[in-house]
């Protein structure tokens, strides 16, 4: 490359002091933020933006961009600053309205593409770990798409990350996995200003970053994140290098330029104070008045960044139309990928589980029903962290994803977070990611769980060995709360399903699931296949609850609510009490959330008011089920830790039977 890729002059540091004074104001207008960050990086940033990403604020989701992720998310301001100085729909009130009700200038980024903010971030050590998911979505579609003349996919994933990204456990699972598929396309700027919010990280941070990312097979350089021409050198080495991801350690100034802030915790998280920002100002020459302030010579000077990107995304278009017509197979594939539509014949190949099929664990119809469609949805892509042969997630004869193999299975390894964060950046990059593992270890990845959520991204958990029903591991592979604590996180959808028939049901809901996430929580035991049509109900899980068998004549005394492997228990109660002369509805309820959003007179034609005597079955913590049992009602579940036994053994111990439902039924009834 010219050596005036990598020439800056006062021009340029014009526009580094304009992002930073920017940044600077809108924290001290909001009085609350991280004005430290932005007067640190805005080097490093300028010269990432200015003279090496790709991007078209006129066309923010121009699928050819490079993707830039503020992983060190408390920096807002530095991002917001240069999205609006770039052109993006981020006008010049939204920085003045940081922090404010209302405003798409949050205190942490927010996903929100329009604007040119491609994820969510502020958890440290996230931003980090999408990214890597986003460079495993840019080679599989680079792989499968494109073709000779033909570059649809190549574009790069930067990243500004912190101290702090690097502290969290998160960054290291994800770095390791990066490094092990030599994901060439990550390159990520570590401001290493070495201040955290206790002070220097000398104090809990005193590893030699470089090492640990050589050993974790990555491409390390080190440079001062104030010299512009440095950083930028050190960008196109790391660009040239395909078979590594890249880390450019930037040594920066956190608070640069305010004498009594600077290179301290002070810069943090507060705003610099009248006082302060004056002499900051000062320092650097930039005018105290009027705040806010852009020069023309510097608006000027960074829309020419802005116009390379567009007359890339031109060229790029152009290369699209072409493709379109030599490869019209795929184009179509494309489109449909860019419109976020499912085509195809995956609905046709869903199989049918028949009543008479024997019992089996709703894990293996799940294996089934994912086999059957994933060949008909290329879009779906996925794997397991290390439990592919226990979740039954692999997909057979479509290849495995590794460094020099692009198929369709993943192999996260033993890192169920970085498994949910990467899941996260492949559903960013229009792939339907899903990931496998024992329900108990979705706690080891809540934290990427609760931004899926946040993002509203179409991710799908298939959580196995759901209950006390693993049996002999014992207690600490028995999941007890973890289905109420997946239920209290908004925007996700937990779907346990009573059988085969249900479970492929499930699997259509999840795929059509297009506004959150999707957590399938499913069986290790076998449970029996329900015969619908004795039954005369045809399962109607889209409504979350349904009445799976009644009473006679409808009009039932007890109403049992059960979801997943406790249905069949459920069913076998309501034998028994109509033994006893006991009219009883069984509800099955495999999504509360789904449940709840219906019309209050269906979720009353499945709960009658007036039907008081109900019972909630499930093999989990108890809360949340006293809003659909009510006062009168009664709860079977298990509000303890579990125990190593068959797991036949252990429902009896632990009162998960007919007879118990039976026996709790009867006292309901005899308290009227």
């Amino acid at each position: 490359m010219s050596d005036a890729l990598h020439a800056f002059d006062s021009t340029d540091e014009l526009c580094v002091n304009t992002i930073r004074f920017l940044a600077v104001d809108g924290v001290e207008a909001a009085n609350s933020g991280h004005p430290g960050m932005p007067l640190g990086d805005a080097p490093m940033a300028y010269a990432l933006w200015a003279r090496h990403m790709r991007f078209d604020p006129e066309e923010p989701k121009w699928p050819g961009r490079d993707r830039f992720v503020l992983s060190a998310g408390h920096g807002s301001m530095l991002l917001y600053s240069l999205l609006h100085l770039t052109g993006y729909d981020m006008p010049l009130e939204q920085l003045k309205s940081f922090r404010q009700w209302g405003s798409h200038t949050p205190g942490h980024p927010e996903y929100d593409i329009e604007r040119g903010i491609e994820m969510t971030t502020g958890p440290l050590g996230q931003g980090f770990a999408t990214g890597v998911g986003m460079a495993i979505a840019e080679r599989y579609l680079a792989e499968r798409y494109n073709k000779p003349g033909f570059a649809i996919f190549d574009y790069n994933i930067y990243a500004i990350t912190s101290d702090g990204d690097l502290m969290e456990g998160v960054s290291n699972e994800a770095a390791s996995i990066a490094g092990h598929l030599g994901l060439g396309k990550l390159v990520y700027l570590y401001s290493d200003n070495r201040i955290t919010i206790e002070g220097s990280t000398e104090i809990a941070f005193t590893e030699d970053a470089g090492k640990r990312f050589e050993a974790l097979g990555w491409h390390v350089q080190a440079v001062d994140g104030n010299d512009m021409a440095g950083v930028s050198r050190a960008i196109e080495a790391a660009k040239a290098e395909s078979t590594r991801p890249s880390i450019v350690i930037s040594r920066t100034n956190i608070g640069f330029g305010s004498p009594g802030k600077q290179d301290s915790a002070e810069a943090h998280g507060a705003p610099l104070g009248k006082d302060e920002m004056r002499l900051t100002k000062e320092k650097l020459g930039w005018p105290l008045e009027p705040a806010f302030h852009i020069p023309d010579a510097a608006q000027k000077h960074i829309t020419t960044a802005t116009n390379k990107g567009r007359a890339a995304h031109k060229d790029w278009q152009k290369t699209f139309k072409a493709y379109a017509k030599a490869h019209p197979e795929l184009a179509a594939e494309l489109t449909a990928l860019f419109e976020g539509r499912l085509d195809g014949q995956w609905e046709k190949s869903m199989p049918v589980f028949a009543p008479a099929e024997p019992a089996m664990a709703t894990r293996s119809a799940s294996g089934k029903v994912l086999n059957a469609i994933a060949k008909d949805i290329p879009r779906l892509i996925g794997g397991s962290a290390d439990l592919a042969p226990s979740n039954n997630t692999y997909l057979k004869g479509l290849g495995d994803f590794q460094t020099r193999q692009s198929g369709r299975n993943l192999h996260f390894g033993v890192r169920e977070h970085a498994m949910g964060s990467l899941m996260n950046g492949m559903a960013l990059s229009g792939l339907i990611p899903f990931g496998g593992t024992f329900l108990i270890f979705s706690d080891y990845m809540r934290p990427a769980i609760r931004l899926a959520a946040l993002m509203k991204l179409h991710v799908i958990y298939v959580f196995t060995h759901d209950s006390i029903g693993l049996g002999e591991d014992g207690p600490t592979h028995q999941p007890i709360e973890q289905l109420a604590s997946l239920r209290a996180i908004p925007g996700l959808t937990v779907l346990r399903p009573a059988d085969a028939f249900e479970t492929a049901l499930a699997w259509k809901s999840a795929l059509a699931n297009t506004s959150g996430p999707t957590a399938l929580v499913l069986t290790r035991q076998n449970v029996a296949s329900i015969d619908r049509e004795k039954l005369k109900t045809k399962g109607d899980l889209s409504k979350g609850g349904y009445v799976l068998a009644d009473a006679d004549g409808g009009k039932p005394q007890v109403i049992l609510i059960a979801t997943g492997s406790e249905v069949e228990i459920a069913l076998q109660a309501r034998a028994e009490l109509a033994k006893r002369g006991i009219g009883c509805r069984v509800v099955a309820m495999p999504s509360t959330c789904i449940f709840d959003s219906q019309e209050k007179a269906y979720r009353d034609s499945v709960l009658p008011p007036a039907v008081t005597a109900r019972i909630s079955i499930e093999a989990g913590a108890t809360m949340g089920w006293h809003r659909y049992v009510g006062l009168d009602g009664a709860t079977i579940g298990i509000d303890h830790f579990g125990a190593s036994a068959p797991y036949k053994t252990i429902y009896e111990r632990f009162g998960l039977t007919a007879a118990a439902v039976v026996e709790q039924a009867v006292k309901l009834l005899e308290r009227k």
